[in-house]
């Protein structure tokens, strides 16, 4: 795992950690900030970090209601979910960044691009949903709706929706961790961000005006899914990145959801590779 150069909590009770080198280099660089999808916490990077880390700053955050951040101050939306984020950048006085979201989390960094034009220096959106039908959209909505059960009713079935078969065989202990990770959810604020994540697309489609640098350029994104992700699938993910101008898109073949979580790597090179092509 990369070096936790230091770890705090905004006055708002988002719990982060900054990782990364401290040479003039790096902090010069916009860092690269991840976010986390719904009932996970900052700790689904830790795969990643020792790459992403080895010369960038990296701020990893839980979550409003997730992993050790407080409650939302409200029921939350994706806009809530964008100003603590601008909350967080403002406390530790980083004016851009790279925003890497996950699954929610590339809704988040989307919406944040909307609300803070400028503020976003690049987008990676990976294994983030988009466009559904209007029948599939009704579904979402309505198994959303049920989650009265909190985190534990589903998470058999959505454990079998993130990993392959084969992993979950041979990897018990970080299926158990990832486990633990979901039922240490409140389940009233799970069910509110269960909801974000089923609606909140619709406020992300065909955006106008389109996501874009504050100039109106484009701003530099990649979109990554894998390809047999039921909830963010690739044709999602073409989506996405046709409503963005000059986007990257990269399908990860064979993987489900949590497939940044199944085989890191073949996450981790294509971001290293989008990273790389923002210093030309």
């Amino acid at each position: 795992m990369a070096a936790e150069t230091r770890r705090g909590r905004a006055a708002d009770g988002s719990d982060w950690s900054l990782h990364g080198p401290a040479d003039r280099a790096a902090e010069d660089a916009p860092p690269l900030v991840l976010i986390h999808g719904l009932g996970l916490n900052r700790h689904c990077w830790d795969w990643h970090l020792p790459a992403l880390a080895a010369h960038r700053r990296v701020l990893a955050y839980d979550l409003y209601g997730h992993g050790d951040s407080a409650a939302p101050p409200r029921r939350p939306d994706l806009s809530l979910y964008a100003a603590q984020l601008a909350g967080l950048l403002d406390e530790l006085d980083i004016a851009r960044a790279v925003l890497i979201g996950f699954s929610l989390g590339g809704m988040i960094n989307r919406r944040f691009a909307m609300d803070y034009p400028g503020r976003a220096a690049a987008l990676a959106i990976l294994n983030s949903p988009h466009e559904r039908s209007a029948e599939a959209q009704r579904l979402v909505e309505q198994r959303a709706a049920d989650s009265s059960g909190g985190p534990a009713a589903t998470l058999d079935a959505t454990i079998e929706r993130w990993f392959t078969a084969d992993f979950r065989a041979a990897q018990p202990q970080v299926i158990e961790r990832v486990r633990r990770w979901v039922l240490g959810n409140d389940p009233r604020h799970y069910a509110d961000c269960r909801q974000v994540l089923a609606s909140g697309v619709i406020e992300l489609i065909r955006p106008q005006p389109p996501i874009c640098a504050a100039d109106g350029a484009p701003l530099p994104t990649l979109v990554m899914t894998a390809e047999n992700d039921s909830g963010s699938t690739p044709a999602m993910a073409r989506a996405i990145a046709a409503e963005i101008a000059g986007a990257r898109l990269h399908i990860v073949p064979r993987l489900q959801h949590m497939g940044l979580v199944e085989e890191p790597a073949l996450f981790t090179a294509p971001l290293l590779a989008f990273l790389d092509g923002l210093r030309d």
